[in-house]
């Protein structure tokens, strides 16, 4: 971990290392993915099949990489009746978050009288990331899908990286077809991107693609924006705590680590804090509770690397640095969290006060999980099910209404030269 504090010398200086570039802009990670890319454009199923040997180990022909109606019902029965009732008890709360925020269609009037409004219609095929490895994230099948689901789509699309055997964890596959996933295949990373985008023999491309990944998995995303939409930019997680003295340490530590034992070593977790004290028991607690944890050694690793302590002058100085990192989970434990919290205007999440752990944003509250992160909140929201809807203008004019208007086009066609416009609204009502 790394210790800065407002008082040294080098303080702005060790911000500008705080806040600098992410995996989202890594060289190395781009020149390897548009390797993997390009192979998968040109070579299609065979190269899919060659980079899942080579980074999961599973030797498959093409027509194993579509899990099958067998594999679902043997996952299905063996799902325990308390992952049924976790599975249940998260999609409750996600539908119905996602209910509430789903966009709908309407219709006024403009100045000549005329019907103008949107429409809004859920993309027929999407495709869905869901993280594999030593991570299997469960969860994200029921953030992702059932948004999904809940907009209408027709054909949810699952891409997940597979064990060496070939195997799918069975909570994953329970869990995403319990939301409604329609096909799901055993296929990870950068290759599993570029077959939904570009579409194989096999795994046919589709419209717009959600979730998140590692770092590759990002890159992927970011470097095939215009091939195919997007969602956002869901990479490697990060938290930032904002405490002042009245935080628990042992809560705030505990968050922290939470969020560094994903495993990609990428993860990047920071306090800020106005206390000192604070500051030295979240570092005492955070060695205290590290022995402890079974994923200790990638915990670590995030520590050693991207884990900074920070004690700034006041709160506002710790809203302007959460603005400024753009976290993708923003934890605000301090007095008056909620009025605090409405200088923050990055961070993909907000949990407000001592009792509302990050978890509970990762599993059960019901907003999605999948949110921006490496700074990426500055300029995209978390996922929301209106992102799973294409809007559409829609406009009708009558006689009367369009000869209202045709004044002001003809002069707009006059301005931008291009008489065939004016025209074709003219001889309508001459």
């Amino acid at each position: 971990m790394k210790i800065i504090r407002h008082t040294d010398k080098d303080f702005v200086a060790k911000l500008r290392e705080v806040a600098a570039d992410s995996s989202l802009f890594d060289a190395e990670i781009e020149s390897r993915t548009k390797a993997i890319l390009h192979e998968v454009f040109v070579r299609g199923d065979d190269a899919v099949l060659e980079f899942t040997e080579k980074f999961d180990g599973a030797k498959l022909s093409a027509e194993q990489l579509a899990v099958t109606q067998a594999e679902l019902m043997a996952a299905s029965l063996k799902a325990d009746d308390s992952l049924r009732a976790a599975v249940a008890e998260a999609e409750s709360n996600i539908a119905s978050f996602a209910k509430k925020s789903k966009r709908k269609a309407w219709a006024g009037k403009n100045s000549h009288g005329a019907s103008v409004g949107e429409k809004f219609d859920p993309f027929t095929r999407v495709g869905v990331y869901i993280p594999g490895g030593t991570a299997p994230l469960v969860s994200t099948a029921l953030m992702t899908i059932t948004l999904a689901k809940v907009a209408g789509c027709q054909e949810i699309v699952v891409t997940t990286p597979c064990g060496k055997d070939g195997s799918i964890n069975p909570a994953i596959l329970f869990a995403a077809r319990a939301a409604g996933a329609t096909e799901i295949y055993r296929v990870g990373g950068a290759q599993a991107i570029a077959a939904l985008a570009y579409g194989t023999k096999t795994i046919r491309r589709v419209q717009k693609i959600f979730g998140p990944g590692n770092a590759y998995v990002s890159m992927a995303k970011r470097l095939l924006v215009g091939r195919v939409a997007i969602d956002l930019l869901a990479g490697p997680s990060d938290l930032l705590v904002l405490a002042d003295d009245t935080a628990n340490p042992q809560f705030a530590a505990s968050d922290m680590l939470a969020q560094a034992e994903h495993g990609s070593g990428h993860e990047r977790v920071w306090l800020v804090t106005t206390s000192a004290k604070i500051l030295k028991a979240v570092e005492k607690e955070i060695s205290k509770q590290l022995p402890k944890l079974p994923r200790r050694e990638f915990i670590q690793r995030v520590l050693d690397r991207n884990t900074w302590l920070i004690q700034v002058a006041g709160a506002a100085d710790a809203v302007a640095l959460a603005n400024q990192l753009a976290p993708e989970h923003c934890e605000v434990i301090a007095r008056d969290a909620r009025r605090v919290s409405g200088g923050i205007v990055t961070a993909g999440a907000i949990f407000l006060g001592n009792w509302s752990p990050t978890v509970l944003g990762d599993y059960v509250a019901g907003p999605s999980h999948v949110l921006p992160t490496d700074g990426a909140g500055a300029s995209f929201a978390g996922l929301t099910v209106d992102q799973f809807q294409r809007r559409t203008s829609v406009v009708e004019y009558n006689r009367a209404a369009l000869k209202k208007a045709l004044k002001s086009v003809k002069k707009f066609a006059e301005l931008e030269g291009l008489g065939a416009h004016g025209k074709s609204a003219e001889l309508r009502v001459i």
